[in-house]
């Protein structure tokens, strides 16, 4: 039985992680924490056998534990990542894992030289109906993929569990950005891995379209290059509604990605894949947590080195940075270098 700790008790630790963790046999939660005092009474709820922490430095310096899964906001994750690595406990955290190429590639080093596991939570790969084009793309029912579009729309930014008197992800000290962080991080490492290579360049253009009273962009438009394909992604908490679709073009087919409705046109003609739920469903998305977790506990369990997870997280990074800096030069084309996490594990 493998002993962890929970710290942040936010909507997506309570409906996500939690119900994914409490499935597990191999896995007892025994410590929690969180910023607000008062959640205290719904860990006793959900978690009974859990230890309450009132800071998270006292529950990472709990003895007993071997990892911890953190679900606060993205301000506070190098730091504390770095506090559980130093303590000799494996790290899962939400993403945006970190906010800087530099702070992922000490973190990485640290976790590697203590022969520790960093992990963070790319769920959307197991959302059935993204699973499913990769499938697809995989057997090579479209062929080549040259080509790819994605539009998320939502109307507002999740809420938080504290909204008043404002939601954290709205706040660039908190949250590090807008749109383009909250969602661009998800579509930065989905497109990799259904194109099958990395992007070479980006343009974008950040905006803020409807909602002024925020200091952060509504709207993000980029553009992709890749080795022999392209990607066109609009991100926006500024539509009327609230979907997601997508496009994949390839050299002998097309796949149609309508939320929850796959739409397949190929050799053999037409044909409809329905993959409940729709992407738009939700934000918290306890079904796609639990292959999430597995990945971790497979890294921790020490039956695979794969560094993919955190190679898809440089990428992301690498990726917000230069879109961030070619929208400050009006939307120029700039090249895009996604470094190697040396020393990594």
């Amino acid at each position: 039985m493998l002993r962890g700790a929970i710290i942040g008790l936010g909507n997506v630790a309570l409906h996500g992680h939690l119900p994914g963790w409490r499935s597990r046999r191999d896995v007892e939660l025994a410590a929690a924490t969180d910023a607000q005092g008062g959640r205290r009474l719904e860990v006793a709820r959900c978690l009974p056998g859990a230890r309450w922490f009132d800071a998270a430095a006292d529950l990472l310096a709990a003895p007993g534990l071997g990892f911890v899964d953190i679900c606060t906001p993205p301000s506070s994750h190098a730091p504390l990542i770095r506090s559980a690595l130093e303590r000799g406990l494996h790290v899962l955290c939400e993403k945006p894992l970190v906010g800087s190429l530099g702070e992922l590639a000490t973190l990485a080093r640290l976790a590697a030289a203590r022969g520790l596991v960093l992990h963070t939570v790319h769920n959307w790969h197991h959302a059935p109906i993204v699973d499913r084009v990769a499938r697809l793309i995989r057997d090579g029912q479209i062929g080549r993929v040259t080509r790819m579009v994605w539009h998320t729309f939502r109307t507002q930014p999740a809420l938080a569990r504290d909204a008043y008197p404002a939601n954290w992800r709205v706040d660039p000290g908190v949250a590090g950005g807008g749109v383009l962080t909250d969602h661009g991080w998800h579509v930065s490492y989905v497109l990799r891995r259904w194109i099958g290579a990395l992007p070479t360049a980006v343009s974008a253009r950040l905006e803020t379209r409807r909602h002024t009273q925020w200091p952060v962009e509504d709207t993000a438009t980029l553009r992709l290059a890749f080795p022999g394909a392209t990607a066109e992604v609009l991100l926006t908490w500024a539509a009327d509604a609230r979907r997601n679709w997508a496009e994949v073009t390839g050299t002998a087919g097309r796949i149609e990605l309508r939320d929850d409705t796959l739409v397949l046109q190929g050799d053999a003609g037409e044909r409809r894949f329905s993959c409940p739920p729709a992407l738009s469903q939700g934000s918290q998305h306890p079904d796609w947590f639990g292959p999430v977790a597995e990945e971790f506990l497979a890294r921790v369990r020490g039956e695979t080195t794969s560094r993919a997870n955190l190679d898809e997280a440089a990428l992301c990074l690498a990726l917000e940075s230069q879109a961030r800096e070619s929208s400050r030069r009006d939307g120029e084309e700039l090249p895009l270098r996604v470094p190697g996490l040396d020393g990594a594990a």
